[in-house]
C-alpha cells in the first residue's frame, strides 16, 4: 500500500449526553463486543495499510488501553504500525488539539518521517466497511489533489453534524457546507479523506500560519475553488455514532440480519481486541429473542430486541427491551428496562424499572457500589 493511515479519535460533543463523560466517542461499544474505532482500524488493516497513527485527546484513556496491543489490528509488524499520539507540551507548542488540522500539524514529524506517498485519513467514530486502496486508486485516476468519502444522507439523521457536499456530473466538490442548519444537499461526507502526504503537509503548515486549526473548514471548504477535490461514493451501510439517536440506531442496526452478515460474516473481517470471558451464559428459564449477547454475560431473565456488550448479569424475572445493555452492569431481579442505554459497571438494584421511548432513549446511570472510583 503506497499510503498511511492517520485516524483522528481526539474529538468530543455534548450530542452524547452522559456517555462522553467516562470516555472519548471512538471508545463507544458498538454490536456487544467491538468498540467505533475497530472498524477503522479494521479497514486499514484489510486495505493494506501497514503505517497508521491514532490522534487521541478527550477522555483518552480507556482509548489507549483498547489501543495498547497493535496485534489485534495485525500491526505488529518489523515495517510500519500502530502509533497512538497525545497532545505533547513542547518548546513550540503549549496547547491541546485546537481542531482537527492542528492535530495533524502538531504530529508533522510522523508525517515527514513517513516515505509512503499518500495520506488516508479517517475518523475515529464511523461504523462502515470500505476498501481504502480503492479509493486511493480513484483518487489517482481522477488526479485529484483531495479525494473526499461521501454517502447519501439518512433522513433520520440530523444534517447540521455532517458536511454536506454537492458535485458535479465528474465527482467534482462545487460545493461543501460545513454543518449546516439547512441545506438541499443530500451527500454527506463520511470523514474519509486521501491527500498527497507533501500536498498535505504544505496545506497543514499554511493553515497553522494563519492561525487556522480545522481541516475541513480551513482546508476542503476554503480550497474546494482552488484545488481538485473529488467525492468517491459508497454505497454500503456507513453511520456516525456521534450522537445519542444515531448510537443507538446504530446498535439496532445490527440486530438486522442483513448488517451482521455484512460486517462478520462477508469478507474481510472486523477486529477488535478480545477479552478472556467465558462464553455467554444461559440459565433455565430465561428467553431470548433477537439479541446480540457479548461474551461474560449470564442471563436468568428475558432480553428481547436488545445488545448486551461484554460482562452483563440480568437476574431472574428481569424484561430488557429495545436496549443498549454496555459492559459490565449487573441488573437486579424483577427490574424492567425498555429503550434505554444503561451506563458500564452500573448496578441495577432488584425491583428497578427504567422505561424510555423510542424517541427519547433514556441513559441509564446509577451510583455503583461494587467499585471503589
Amino acid at each position: 500500500m503506497r499510503a498511511i493511515g492517520i485516524i483522528l479519535a481526539g474529538g468530543n460533543n455534548k450530542r452524547m449526553r452522559e456517555l462522553s463523560n467516562k470516555r472519548a466517542i471512538s471508545a463507544m461499544p458498538v454490536a456487544g463486543t467491538f468498540r467505533a474505532i475497530d472498524f477503522a482500524l479494521s479497514n486499514m488493516s484489510n486495505s493494506h495499510v501497514q503505517k497508521v497513527a491514532v490522534l487521541t485527546q478527550y477522555n483518552s484513556r480507556s482509548l489507549n488501553q483498547h489501543l495498547s496491543s497493535s496485534k489485534w489490528w495485525d500491526f505488529g509488524r518489523k515495517q510500519g504500525g500502530l502509533y497512538v499520539y497525545t497532545p505533547t507540551i513542547t518548546a513550540e507548542h503549549g496547547d491541546w488539539f485546537r481542531g482537527t488540522a492542528d492535530a495533524l500539524y502538531q504530529n508533522l514529524v510522523f508525517l515527514k518521517s513517513s516515505h509512503e506517498p499518500y495520506v488516508i485519513i479517517a475518523a475515529g467514530d464511523g461504523v462502515y466497511k470500505l476498501d481504502y486502496s480503492r479509493v486511493l486508486e480513484y483518487h489517482i485516476e481522477k488526479k485529484a489533489d483531495i479525494t473526499v468519502v461521501c454517502t447519501a444522507l439518512n433522513p433520520a439523521d440530523d444534517v447540521s453534524r455532517f458536511g454536506c457536499i454537492k458535485m458535479n456530473d465528474e465527482s467534482r466538490i462545487v460545493e461543501f457546507e460545513e454543518k449546516p442548519v439547512a441545506t438541499d444537499a443530500t451527500t454527506i461526507s463520511c470523514g474519509v479523506y486521501v491527500i498527497r502526504r507533501r500536498q498535505l503537509i504544505e496545506l497543514l503548515e499554511k493553515s497553522n500560519d494563519e492561525d487556522r486549526y480545522d481541516f475541513v473548514k480551513d482546508i476542503l471548504v476554503r480550497y474546494k475553488n482552488l484545488k481538485r477535490i473529488y467525492g468517491y461514493r459508497m454505497n454500503d451501510y456507513w453511520s456516525n455514532i456521534a450522537s445519542l439517536p444515531s448510537y443507538y440506531r446504530t446498535n439496532m442496526d445490527f440486530l438486522k440480519r442483513e448488517i451482521r452478515d455484512h460486517f462478520f460474516k462477508e469478507a474481510p473481517g472486523v477486529y477488535t481486541r478480545l477479552a478472556d470471558n467465558p462464553p455467554a451464559k444461559y440459565n433455565p428459564g430465561c428467553s431470548v429473542h433477537n439479541a446480540i449477547v457479548a461474551s461474560g454475560c449470564i442471563i436468568n431473565g428475558m432480553v428481547e430486541n436488545s445488545v448486551l456488550c461484554r460482562k452483563v448479569y440480568v437476574g431472574n424475572n428481569c424484561i430488557i427491551r429495545n436496549s443498549v445493555i454496555l459492559n459490565d452492569v449487573y441488573i437486579g431481579d424483577n427490574s424492567v428496562i425498555e429503550n434505554c442505554i444503561v451506563e458500564s459497571r452500573d448496578t441495577i438494584r432488584a425491583n428497578t424499572t427504567y422505561i424510555g421511548t423510542p424517541d427519547d432513549i433514556r441513559i441509564v446511570i446509577e451510583k455503583n457500589e461494587r467499585y471503589i472510583m
